[in-house]
């Protein structure tokens, strides 16, 4: 019974929208040459991508004013905006030209028949040699077809107050070198402040969504010796002991109270009350979150705390025990595609590349707390200036890894999220909700797909 009301809400917003769209079918109305359909997400704290595509719109229709660039702001966190977006590309009238998404999410899109090809545009497009080879591994298809053009990237790890950790007698600048340490932290934040403050948080469970699955588990997972997937003989993993051991440390954090209550935690939009709140308002320590944690509190965020730098600082999230390189990230970030039913390519790429200029990107970097992927964007000094984290987040990239953004993983990755959702919950030890998983995974891939590591 848990998850029915957002589920019930989910259902009901799907069903309107789908009714939308059927109106849009039996209308038989053509869509107009002229105009440009922006879909793009605006939720919580993520203000950067409409504050860009603002500006994009107000400088693209003054230079071209028989154009209108149609913007779509979807106000839905991760998940259900996905399936907004799938709801309007099933139909050729209501389908975006442009598509703000999170990379992950692309070889599924592909599969779908929802993105167009971009090799053509973007192979003779003159900005093309300024990205990143990680960039291009990023937004291309198994099959080696190119079908979006990143923002940015990011990268994860322990953002904390400093002065929460000074007043509990941990010494900063902190610098864990293995869980037990980040756990030991969280212990004495939790003897010196009580109940009045968060230790310790790491997303957890299926309302956090994506980043109970990233920046929660995957980060821990990635700190151990076992990966989600074994690209050596392209099978999934199961039955791993890192899979294990992380479920492990999410029972501790919540066994012990170092972390949320449950009902805090299985809060969809914990990640605004943590960044908008919690961190400015004293009320937590730690958090395993992104380096756009920044977005929440510059000038032009929903809650601006102008006197961030002066109590935040970030440091690495170290391996389970300091083994491999001593510390760990994951990386993902969000592209622009094209739709496959864009009414005039040529003019939705000419609105993408402007949406994607140094400039823009610049912007965009700054504000959403972003490692550019423009080499020009890296060196710009107004970039630096403004991001006063950037060599921190950028000394990460060597050791960061991905997602196995294979067309099955946001299902395996749900299966995630519930596997940590039983074990917060106390309804399954550790090695139980990791059995469960590998049963999900079978059921998902297929048992021939999926291999125990060993």
């Amino acid at each position: 019974m848990r998850g029915t009301p957002r589920n019930t809400t989910r259902a009901v917003a799907a069903a309107a929208l789908l009714s939308l769209v059927a109106a849009g079918c039996s209308s038989g109305a053509d869509r107009d040459e002229n105009t440009v359909r922006v879909a793009y997400q605006k939720f919580g704290t993520f203000i950067a991508m409409d504050s860009l595509m603002r500006k994009v719109k107000e400088e693209f229709e003054a230079d071209n004013p028989d154009v209108t660039v149609e913007l779509h702001a979807i106000e839905a966190q991760a998940e259900d905006y996905q399936t907004q977006v799938n709801l309007m590309n099933g139909s050729p009238s209501e389908a975006p030209d442009l598509i703000y998404q999170d990379t992950f999410t692309i070889n599924q899109d592909a599969d779908a028949g929802y993105l167009m090809p971009l090799d053509d545009h973007f192979d003779t497009w003159e900005d093309a040699e300024l990205f990143s080879e990680q960039e291009a591994e990023a937004v291309t298809s198994l099959d080696g077809t190119r079908y979006g053009v990143m923002l940015g990237t990011d990268v994860r790890g322990l953002w904390y107050r400093t002065d929460l950790l000074e007043q509990a007698g941990v010494d900063t600048p902190w610098e864990p070198a293995t869980w037990d340490e980040v756990l030991d932290a969280a212990r004495v934040v939790q003897e010196e402040h009580g109940d009045a403050v968060v230790p310790l948080n790491v997303y957890s469970g299926t309302p956090a969504g994506e980043a109970a699955s990233l920046q929660g588990f995957q980060m821990l997972l990635s700190g151990t010796d076992d990966g989600l997937f074994e690209e050596s003989s392209e099978q999934w993993v199961s039955s791993s002991a890192g899979f294990t051991e992380s479920l492990e440390f999410v029972r501790t954090i919540f066994d012990e109270g170092l972390t949320h209550d449950p009902q805090d935690a299985l809060d969809a939009n914990i990640a605004t009350v943590n960044n908008e709140e919690r961190f400015p308002g004293g009320e937590m320590a730690i958090s395993l979150e992104g380096s756009w944690a920044t977005q929440s509190w510059i000038e032009g965020a929903n809650q601006p705390w102008p006197e961030w730098e002066e109590h935040m600082e970030f440091t690495r999230m170290p391996t389970r025990s300091g083994q491999g390189e001593g510390a760990t990230s994951m990386s993902g970030g969000w592209a622009l595609s094209m739709g496959a039913h864009a009414t005039d390519p040529d003019l939705a790429w000419q609105v993408m590349t402007h949406t994607l200029n140094q400039e823009n990107a610049v912007k965009f970097a700054v504000e959403g707390g972003q490692i550019p992927v423009r080499s020009d964007v890296a060196e710009d000094p107004g970039f630096l200036e403004a991001a006063p984290k950037a060599e921190q987040f950028a000394e990460l990239v060597d050791i960061t890894g991905f997602r196995p953004a294979y067309s099955e993983y946001p299902r395996v990755s749900l299966a995630i999220q519930e596997a940590m959702e039983v074990v917060m919950l106390g309804e399954a030890t550790p090695e139980e909700a990791a059995e469960l998983y590998s049963q999900e995974l079978e059921s998902i891939v297929g048992p021939d797909n999926v291999t125990d590591g060993s």
